[in-house]
């Protein structure tokens, strides 16, 4: 993404209405430790595992407008899906306490022999948990048309939150967090040339494209896959962008062909530790006291540390990485902290 003027830029659009969920900017610290160690350009890190709310994480920013708009809509249960340690799950867990409505899980597989983790915290805020004994990721999504079904066959008003979150109004929060970004930065003095984040359902990314060129940002924006091949995740992440700007009545910000997303990251798959994830994650701990997931942002800065060793990096002067929460997961995968 560049600098200049673009006729996105120059474009009016109203933005949807908030919740309240989060009270401010999350912080905008720069890493000089952990820019030493890596070795790459300046180092800023955007804290939004810092929201003071369901445990942090930028999932909240897409449930502030999603929660919203349920509310308008006269919803009084809400209904998502994901894997059992869930980020996204459990932010819409507590999103539903916080509204007073009833929530469903919908999870993949079969249940664990213990609470843990994101789960734990699911279901400590009162959702009611589904199983589909079915390892296949995409057997939620049937499942959540069915709860709302079996919600409404009750009574109840059911609002339906894709898998993962990944829907328009949250690629719009994460667009507009840009807005939030560029203003820290500037009272920083800082200027990323670049801006890394992990790239899982998609629609983190797919905001920070949309919100880059809606804000005529100065930084390019680079995905790094925790879940899917990359080729699938640029073609998913311009369909979030594309969708989300055609929300907002404004032209669609890339083609798939133009996402930069990095693979070779993933390791033994999808919400698995790596080896490269957990040396990414106990240094960011030991350089900055700073807590990383392990399957994801700890993936995400291993794919960064790679990157700049092989010379990605070498003419930019500052990068941004973007922690989008997680912590929770740590106290379940032991082995990515020995």
């Amino acid at each position: 993404m560049t600098g200049t003027a673009s006729p996105i830029a120059a474009c009016r659009f109203a933005e949807p209405a908030r919740f309240g969920l989060i009270p401010g900017p999350t912080p905008f610290l720069p890493a000089p430790a952990l820019a030493a160690a890596l070795g790459g350009p300046r180092l800023w890190i955007k804290r939004d595992d810092l929201i003071p709310f369901g445990f942090g994480g930028n999932k909240i920013r897409g449930l502030d407008l999603m929660l919203a708009d349920a509310v308008t809509s006269g919803a009084n249960a809400l209904v998502t899906g994901a894997g059992p340690l869930s980020n996204h799950v459990r932010s819409t867990a507590a999103a539903a306490a916080r509204a007073g409505m009833r929530m469903v899980a919908v999870y993949w597989g079969r249940a664990p022999a213990e609470l843990q983790g994101n789960h734990l915290l699911s279901v400590l805020w009162g959702a009611e948990v589904r199983f589909t004994d079915d390892n296949d990721r995409s057997s939620v999504d049937p499942e959540l048309a069915a709860a709302a079904a079996r919600l409404a066959g009750e009574g109840a008003r059911p609002y339906v939150i894709p898998r993962g979150g990944a829907s328009t109004l949250g690629v719009i929060a994460h667009a507009l967090a840009v807005r939030e970004t560029l203003d820290q930065a500037r009272a920083a003095g800082a200027r990323p040339d670049a801006v890394v984040v992990a790239v899982g359902s998609g629609g983190t990314l797919a905001g920070w494209i949309l919100g880059s060129q809606l804000f005529c940002a100065p930084w390019r924006v680079e995905g790094v896959t925790v879940s899917r091949p990359a080729a699938e995740a640029r073609a998913r992440v311009a369909e979030l962008a594309a969708d989300a700007a055609a929300a907002l009545g404004v032209p669609a910000p890339v083609t798939a062909d133009e996402v930069v997303v990095h693979d070779g990251f993933i390791g033994d798959g999808y919400g698995r530790p790596s080896e490269a994830g957990a040396e990414a994650l106990r240094l960011a701990a030991r350089a900055e006291g700073v807590l990383l997931d392990p399957t994801y942002t700890a993936k995400a800065l291993a794919g960064y540390r790679a990157l700049v060793a092989a010379g990605r990096f070498r003419g930019d002067r500052e990068a941004l990485f973007l922690h989008t929460g997680g912590e929770p997961s740590v106290f379940v995968r032991p082995e990515a902290v020995r």
